[in-house]
């Protein structure tokens, strides 16, 4: 029992004092094991306190002097000479902050293991947020070192999706900083950013760390997907985490590998690259292949049906980036015919179909909810008719007169009657002409001497 009670004690002082060394905080900050144990000594032996913090001070120190600006991050040599020299040259995020930045800021806010990144690296790394909003970034579980992040306030939208055709549910998390989204480009000079996406499972996070020294793991109730969400939106101040929302869109098809649950995705082709659409209250996104594509309504000029067939579309996209004149097309092909109906809902919704309501949409950003404005409410008041259901009428409109042309008399019988017959109409044309004309002589016919005559 003695034993029992001297151990008990230095957790509950060593968790008083947690918040009091920042020193310890700054260089211990993404080793929460060895950060408890030394203030668990520090709790048993507070006259180590001073210790324990010159050791965080030199610590911090030598980090500071080893990480070099201008050292390339180690990357794998098979990787493509682009990606090798997007890395090399920044935090492969379109961050604009230095390497060196995003290594010295230690202290963490949130941290995750084992959390498999798709872009810009396809590997499985440490998820970090680190304290007063600063940077996410990604660390290698090996070496330590931080691969790539982005500066919170850099972020431009952030989406949390599910992986489509999986028979267990997961979430991709796809972070998009500022002209990344494929639409917008850098200014003149800046190299083009890259998105950050990884994936997390339905169930709880192996190991996670959130708040001052508080672990997070198994059997915690709360799932890896709402624990990132909740972290993300609690640190990031100018937008919100986006998922999708059955008010907005969702598909006519369930999901094949998950029996009886709603799908939320459009399988789509861009050119020879397959890919999801996903209809969002912010803006159309197209992944999860290289390069992502996120059409914000502001940046949308129009959209269209083209190829209407019996069982596929395309759909066609018009944007314009953000104080451009210039237009680009995108056209996203062999949609099932299933989900036109759900789409077209959803264009005329936002008034994405006319080109007039493009500049209304960029004067006013859309909120994280997709309200409609003046002009698109009065859009759908009048009910505009869809590009696609035009296409439609006017393929039964040709259907039509080609049935009002067809001669049915004309089929099985003789040449000789059939001439015969168009004849006919020809001479009752001819007479009708006749007519005509003496009806509109009148009674200056009447008056014609008969010598002229």
């Amino acid at each position: 029992m003695a034993f029992a009670t001297i151990n008990s004690a230095p957790p509950t002082q060593a968790s008083a004092t947690t918040t009091q060394i920042a020193a310890i905080e700054n260089a211990f900050g993404a080793e929460p094991a060895l950060k408890k144990r030394i203030y668990d000594a520090i709790g048993s032996i507070p006259q180590y306190s001073p210790l324990f913090e010159d050791i965080a001070r030199y610590t911090c120190g030598l980090r500071t002097r080893n990480a070099n600006p201008v050292q390339p991050i180690q990357i794998l040599q098979d990787e493509p000479v682009a990606k090798k020299r997007k890395l090399e040259n920044g935090t492969g995020a379109g961050s604009t902050q230095s390497l060196v930045d995003l290594k010295t800021h230690n202290a963490l806010q949130f941290y995750m293991q084992d959390v498999s990144f798709a872009m810009p690296q396809r590997k499985k790394l440490t998820l970090e947020v680190t304290a007063g909003n600063k940077y996410l970034r990604a660390r290698n579980q090996a070496s330590k070192e931080v691969e790539f992040g982005v500066p919170l306030n850099k972020i431009q939208h952030v989406l949390c999706l599910p992986v489509p055709e999986k028979s267990q549910r997961q979430f991709n998390f796809c972070v998009i900083p500022q002209y990344a989204d494929g639409i917008n480009p850098p200014p003149e000079g800046e190299p083009a950013p890259e998105a950050i996406m990884w994936t997390v499972n339905n169930g709880p996070a192996k190991s996670a760390f959130s708040g001052h020294g508080q672990q997070i793991g198994i059997g915690d109730g709360e799932t890896s997907e709402s624990l990132v969400r909740r972290v993300l939106d609690e640190n990031l101040s100018h937008i919100r985490v986006v998922r999708p929302d059955a008010q907005e869109f969702v598909s006519a098809m369930l999901e094949a590998h998950r029996k009886g649950e709603k799908a939320y995705h459009i399988k789509a082709f861009r050119g020879s690259k397959e890919g999801y659409l996903f209809l969002l209250s912010t803006g159309i996104f197209f992944g999860y292949k290289k390069p992502l594509l996120f059409f914000a309504f502001e940046n949308i000029d129009s959209i269209s049906y083209t190829s209407v067939l019996q069982r596929t579309f395309n759909l066609n996209v018009v944007a314009r980036a953000i104080g451009s004149d210039e237009t680009q097309e995108f056209e996203f092909s062999m949609i099932d015919q299933a989900d036109f109906s759900g789409i077209d809902s959803y264009i005329k919704t936002h008034g994405l179909q006319d080109a007039s309501l493009a500049e209304a949409r960029r004067a006013k950003r859309y909120n994280i909810n997709g309200a409609k404005t003046e002009e698109t409410a009065e859009a759908d008041a009048q009910g505009a008719e869809g590009e696609l259901q035009k296409a439609q009428r006017e393929l039964e409109d040709q259907e039509d007169e080609e049935e009002e042309d067809y001669d049915p008399g004309s089929e099985g019988e003789s040449e000789g009657s059939g001439s015969t017959s168009e004849e006919d109409s020809d001479e009752d044309q001819d007479d009708d002409a006749d007519g005509n004309l003496v009806d509109e002589l009148g009674s200056e016919a009447e008056d014609i001497p008969e010598d002229d005559l």
